[in-house]
């Protein structure tokens, strides 16, 4: 007897999304969110159904991504940022609380969040992940948050 299959499809017809973008090293993270626009278009999602919300750096990502996952308005978030080591540990504490938090919103709500945060060593290295040679993490970002609203929709019988 065959097996039931469940898996998400990339189309984000009617679908609405949110995306949560950290100004803080915008030179990289403005290549994130053109590339998260940018797959959210190719995959149907229309224009007027993505809302971008702009905050001061990755650290607020996981309260913004709360509130807009508690909203009730959004099938999927995309969280952007990009968090570069430098010579403290402040890295190690943002990137692991960003982490941390963003993942804890989409456990309790139930709204999928796609993490699009670089946690990079280099400028270089996150310059590669924002467009260049690595492709575009924010694109990456936008097919996983289409994929994961799709599979949820069908656990839920949407």
């Amino acid at each position: 007897m065959p097996h039931l299959e469940i898996e998400g499809a990339l189309r984000g017809d009617g679908l609405r999304v949110a995306i949560a973008v950290a100004r803080f090293n915008s030179f990289i993270t403005d290549r994130l969110l053109a590339g998260a626009l940018d797959g959210l278009r190719r995959h149907g999602v229309a224009d007027d159904g993505v809302t971008v919300v702009r905050v001061p750096g990755a650290w607020e990502l996981p309260v913004t991504v709360k509130a807009l996952a508690e909203s009730g308005k959004y099938d999927a978030i995309i969280a952007l940022g990009a968090v570069i080591r430098g010579d403290t540990p402040h890295f190690d504490y943002v990137a692991g609380e960003a982490a941390k938090g963003v993942g804890q919103v989409m456990v309790s709500t139930g709204v999928p969040v796609a993490f699009g945060v670089l946690t990079t060593n280099t400028l270089e290295q996150a310059i590669d992940r924002a467009g260049a040679k690595s492709g575009n993490k924010g694109f990456d970002a936008a097919a996983t948050a289409i994929e994961m609203a799709s599979v949820l929709g069908q656990l839920r019988g949407k």
